[in-house]
């Protein structure tokens, strides 16, 4: 018979196999659904930024009603992204996603027809209806699958669809207004809602094909691999609860980490909202008028930023620290913010330093998640990540319009962008007031031997 301390080391390195393989096709099955699902989700959303080249001067619209109709999609979010983070709760992540995902690409297909200043108000309120919980919602499904260890990694993943649909979708939709101008009377900007809404929809009937709502349903793991999956997570929501993690939303409402949280996420989503609605418009005065051309430049920021995000997302998994990793992503996209402002008489300076800006800005969400499901759990994740999403999400209502208000007064975004880089660094300080979040890694949970 083997000695208690050999058997406790083996059975502990079998179980690490099969966590490291488990994880493995967890993240191999669900990952690349999550990601593509968010690439249509953020097409579908900013790609008004492109229409805005053509559709503003059919409409009569001017900057501020264009930064309105822009930000007027999180109000819709902010109103619905509680219920239906509590619904994906009830009914699961599979059929809440699609859910999701169905609505957005019908109503992103609708905006087609826009034909007033009234009608791009209303459809864009419920194109934020209807992807209101998206983001909280796949960052709430990781939980169940994910140890807080990986988290910061997969929320990286996920959000890296961010700068694919900015890498794919700024030439694309360049490319779609100007080539299909016309065609069947049909403006350029109709046809590219219409054609870049409808995978949306079909990704949505995909999605109740693909995803399960936990590993205890997954047929593609083994009995093992759900065992030793299901045993770490609940191992680190039993020591998330010793340690002072909030398991009830009214506790958390009370907490002021949980509003600190809202705070730091608020000056976040005022940089990414402001600079993604308005980027092609930055762009296009900077002196790059062609609609194909304007595209591909608008490209650039986002290939920079996905590639920056991965890259400090695995940083803070690695090292176990988030605090100075998000402070410093403020930092950096403030900086590039206050760079590009200072030098719009040159274009390749400008886009360095709005590629710099979008790196910080993008890494800092999958950071920012990471943190905060630490910091909150049970009862307080499932609604208090939608209430924080949904607060903070009123940024993007503000941030567009503000830059609207200032461009009309002023002809220039060049103040709004330093308005936005204040934000960030306003959300960088804060977060150094949080306390040190410690990341649990594979290692300290373990079987130790006797």
């Amino acid at each position: 018979m083997n000695p208690p301390s050999l058997s406790a080391n083996a059975d502990a390195s079998s179980d690490a196999w099969l966590e490291a393989a488990a994880l493995r096709k967890i993240t191999w099955r669900i990952m690349p659904f999550l990601f593509l699902v968010y690439v249509l989700s953020y097409l579908d959303r900013v790609n008004i930024g492109y229409a805005k080249l053509q559709f503003t001067g059919d409409l009569g619209l001017s900057n501020a009603a264009y930064g309105l109709g822009a930000g007027i999609f999180f109000f819709g979010y902010f109103v619905f992204e509680v219920p239906s983070n509590l619904l994906l709760k009830k009914f699961g992540a599979r059929a809440t996603i699609a859910r999701i995902t169905m609505l957005w690409g019908l109503l992103s297909c609708l905006m087609m027809f826009v034909r007033s200043e009234t009608m791009f108000y209303v459809l864009r309120f419920f194109l934020g209806v209807a992807e209101a919980g998206l983001v909280p919602g796949v960052v709430l499904y990781l939980t169940f699958w994910f140890p807080s260890d990986r988290r910061a990694r997969m929320v990286a993943v996920f959000m890296a669809a961010i700068p694919v649909a900015g890498i794919i979708g700024a030439p694309l939709s360049g490319f779609l207004m100007s080539a299909l101008h016309e065609a069947h009377g049909l403006r350029g900007w109709q046809w590219m809602f219409l054609i870049e809404g409808i995978p949306s929809i079909l990704a949505g009937f995909w999605a109740l094909a693909v995803l399960r709502n936990t590993p205890a349903e997954a047929a593609w793991l083994t009995d093992d691999e759900k065992r030793v999956i299901l045993a770490r997570l609940s191992r680190e929501n039993t020591a998330a609860a010793a340690a002072g993690a909030e398991h009830s939303l009214k506790v958390a409402l009370r907490s002021s980490r949980f509003w600190l949280l809202t705070l730091i996420y608020f000056c976040l989503v005022t940089g990414n909202a402001g600079f993604s609605f308005w980027l092609p418009q930055i762009v296009k005065d900077l002196g790059v008028t062609n609609l194909v051309t304007n595209g591909f430049v608008t490209a650039i920021p986002y290939l920079a930023a996905g590639i920056g995000m991965i890259l400090i997302g695995r940083s803070s998994d690695i090292t176990g620290e988030r605090r100075w990793h998000y402070a410093v992503c403020c930092f950096i996209g403030a900086a590039g913010l206050l760079g590009s402002a200072s030098v719009t008489n040159s274009i390749p300076l400008a886009v360095t330093g709005l590629s710099i800006a979008y790196i910080g800005i993008l890494a800092g969400f999958g950071i920012f998640w990471s943190m905060s499901t630490t910091f909150l759990q049970g009862t307080a994740a499932v609604a208090g990540i939608a209430v924080i999403n949904s607060i903070a999400n009123l940024a993007g209502y503000v941030s567009p319009y503000v830059l609207g208000i200032v461009k009309d007064a002023t002809h220039s975004v060049t103040f709004g962008l330093v308005l936005i880089a204040g934000a960030l660094i306003v959300g960088g300080l804060v977060t150094l007031m949080m306390p040190r979040v410690k990341v649990q890694h594979a290692a300290a949970v373990t079987p130790r031997s006797a």
